[in-house]
């Protein structure tokens, strides 16, 4: 039977299958979702069984629990990793919904609920293109899935997890389908991810708040003293001027530079969107090059003194700040952290105290095109989009993925079938049904035409 014709005639028990697990309210941020958590990595391992796999359970990890399953036919083929996460994000606020988030409904050819998306509906696709494939006799691949449910709160617990298991998750290549595509006609397959560092600064200046009128000019002011420091973190050019910084910087690669240049933008309606008259950035870069496969630096949060009603002459005893970097593939983002630190603490002035720190980071990732897996994934998204899929990094992080290669030395190929009006994280999700319904063609041509 031909893929579309099986995904017709099977669409209703799939969209049932895709309601149960929205059902379960598995929200991992709340820990009142505890046993929901359990629920939703009970009834996907029913689902992977009834799916094909021949092996499927729920192993502890140190927090929520994590779904193994497999289908093995021979040392010969190659493995390919699923990986995906059942935790969704809270569904507040509430009056916001035009339909009970833990609902699926069905209108204007888009299934909404909470996780139709991000990531039960994407991790479905998956499941019945394995289904399909298992069932024709045609699957040519091993297969493993790994399931999480801590991805929404930073899985904190997938790391130890994939060093204590490294054998049993030991493959050629892992998928993910939990990203997006740039637009519903134009598919596209995730290359590259950011990595991050995060700080917060605090300033010290006087041992107590000063009135400004007695000590204004005579003694540092520790909000004016932190955004100069700030200021000097990024040139006239756009550049961050953390020695060092941009010592593993790989360039982007001339072909992938023009993939970019074919991607639909229009910089007028984006300036538009944002309601801002100019962009600004790294001199020499476009600004899909600059958001997505260079580093940046923002200042995220500054505070201190007086900013209640009214007036206070008042000249502070501390300031704060957070500040983040957005890195790119090669940076490090402990050896950043470390950097960034020491040159703050290196411009600070004697008149104030300053204390750096480090919050949090991930690494940065980029998968290489020319990898086998990566022509399948395209070759997957041309038979089922009908036009072959550009190469798009994206500005945002996703620190498991470079943990992936770092502890189980794999490359993953992100495949990701979302759509920016999925409003994914906000009320009113949504997955539309046509691109769900082609997201599983396309992993079915991938697995057709993956050979190590």
């Amino acid at each position: 039977m031909e893929i579309r014709e099986y995904i017709e005639q099977n669409f209703d028990r799939f969209v049932e299958e895709w309601g149960s697990l929205i059902a379960i309210p598995s929200i991992s941020a709340k820990p009142e979702h505890k046993e929901d958590m359990i629920r939703c990595a009970e009834r996907w391992k029913e689902l992977l069984l009834s799916a094909g796999a021949e092996r499927a359970e729920v192993m502890p990890s140190k927090g929520n629990p994590i779904v193994y399953a497999e289908r093995l036919i021979g040392a010969e083929y190659p493995t390919v990793l699923v990986y995906s996460h059942y935790d969704v994000m809270p569904a507040e606020p509430l009056e916001l919904w035009k339909s009970d988030p833990f609902k699926a409904e069905i209108r204007d050819g888009r299934l909404y609920a909470r996780g139709a998306d991000d990531d039960k509906g994407q991790a479905m696709v998956q499941a019945k293109a394995f289904e399909y494939l298992v069932r024709q006799g045609e699957m040519k691949c091993n297969v493993k899935f790994i399931f999480e449910g801590e991805e929404e709160i930073g899985s904190p617990s997938l790391e130890a997890f994939c060093e204590e298991h490294k054998e049993l998750l030991k493959s050629d290549i892992i998928l993910v389908s939990d990203t997006s595509m740039i637009g519903k006609d134009t598919p596209s397959i995730t290359t590259g991810l950011r990595g991050l560092a995060y700080w917060e600064l605090e300033v010290t200046g006087p041992n107590r708040d000063l009135h400004s009128g007695h000590f204004g000019g005579a003694v540092a002011n520790p909000i004016n003293t932190l955004c100069k420091m700030l200021a000097k973190v990024v040139d006239e050019k756009g550049r961050i001027t953390i020695p060092g910084f941009y010592d593993k910087v790989l360039p982007v690669p001339t072909e992938e530079r023009e993939m970019i240049k074919n991607i639909p933008f229009n910089l007028d309606n984006y300036k538009k969107a944002i309601d801002v008259e100019e962009v600004e950035g790294e001199e020499g870069y476009s600004t899909l090059e600059r958001n997505s496969c260079r580093p940046s630096f923002d200042i995220c949060g500054i505070w201190g003194g007086y900013t209640g009603e009214g007036s206070k002459t008042v000249l502070p005893s501390k300031a704060y700040a957070k500040v983040s970097c957005r890195l790119v593939a090669n940076q490090d983002h402990h050896e950043i952290s470390q950097a960034f630190v020491d040159y703050i603490q290196s411009i600070a002035p004697k008149s104030v105290k300053v204390k750096v720190t480090p919050m949090h980071g991930g690494q940065g990732y980029v998968c290489p095109i020319d990898l086998p897996a990566y022509k399948a994934a395209e070759a997957g998204f041309e038979i089922a989009f009908g036009k072959k899929p550009l190469a798009a990094r994206r500005g945002g992080s996703i620190p498991i993925i470079s943990t992936f290669e770092q502890v189980l030395g794999v490359k993953t190929i992100l495949m990701g079938f979302g759509l920016e009006s999925n409003a994914i994280h906000s009320p009113n999700e949504n997955f539309d049904l046509e691109v769900f319904k082609n997201g599983i063609v396309a992993v079915t041509e991938f697995y057709r035409n993956y050979t190590k």
